[in-house]
């Protein structure tokens, strides 16, 4: 199992939760998600590697921006 952590800007509730959690479950691999609006951190887990770019493209189209930590 991978694990990737990545920090994201702008969340402040349940509902940006739901809409990061939405579009990266979407991503092919991904097996499970931890998303906290408290903290900003998302942690991504997955068979093997899932390349961040596709990560970041799916916090953007829910409408925030994040890094890899």
């Amino acid at each position: 199992m991978t694990i990737a952590t990545f920090q994201v800007d702008g969340m402040t509730c349940a509902h940006c939760e739901r809409a990061v959690t939405e579009e990266v479950t979407s991503i092919a691999g991904v097996t499970g998600i931890d998303v906290s609006a408290a903290t900003g951190v998302l942690t991504v887990e997955s068979p093997s590697a899932v390349d961040d770019t596709l990560v970041l493209a799916a916090v953007e189209e829910a409408g925030y921006s994040a890094i890899r930590v």
